[in-house]
């Protein structure tokens, strides 16, 4: 089966569910629904009887700061394993309110990867049946892998940003 009869079939079963489609640099067929079409989305993907996208590789959050009002991206990666075949489920959500309805009853895997997504984006899994961080303190209150801080600390004095290739040194020698 090919990204353009699995594009076909899912327009045919789910009109208008799709907010967007594209076949990603890797070959794989990336398309994009709502929050509010997610969990019946990969419902349909996972039972489908032609598509069969019943294994969930992954899920993760991705930050962009400089798209207002889809600052977050949630990411599934689902897997056909009877045919080989692949795609990536993107969901856009607004840092303001990063809710998005858990997928654990779905796929049992789900419950660690939301757990972390959680704990490190911040992106909240309604329904989630225990949302608390699994490898962050629990007091913590920033989610560490949102570019919100500097990935250095740019008091340090032990390090030369020129050993780096930063500063427009390239090409320099340095004793």
């Amino acid at each position: 089966m090919t990204s353009e009869l699995i594009h076909a079939r899912i327009e045919q079963q789910r009109p208008g569910i799709l907010s967007g489609s594209e076949v990603a640099y890797d070959g794989m067929l990336t398309v994009e629904t709502t929050r509010e079409h997610i969990y019946d989305f990969l419902k349909f993907l996972r039972d489908d009887e032609e598509l069969q996208f019943n294994f969930l590789t992954t899920l993760c959050a991705v930050h962009y700061p400089e798209d207002p009002g889809r600052e977050l991206a949630m990411v599934y990666h689902l897997h056909n394993w009877r045919q080989n075949l692949r795609i990536r489920v993107k969901v856009f959500l607004p840092v303001e309110d990063p809710h998005i309805p858990t997928v654990t009853t779905l796929w049992l895997t789900a419950n660690w990867m939301e757990r972390e997504t959680y704990d490190f984006y911040g992106v909240i899994f309604d329904g989630h049946p225990k949302l608390t961080r699994i490898l962050n303190v629990d007091d913590m209150d920033v989610f560490p892998l949102r570019k919100e801080y500097k990935l250095e600390d740019g008091t340090r004095t032990d390090k030369d940003d020129r050993f780096f290739g930063r500063d427009g040194h390239e090409g320099r020698e340095f004793d």
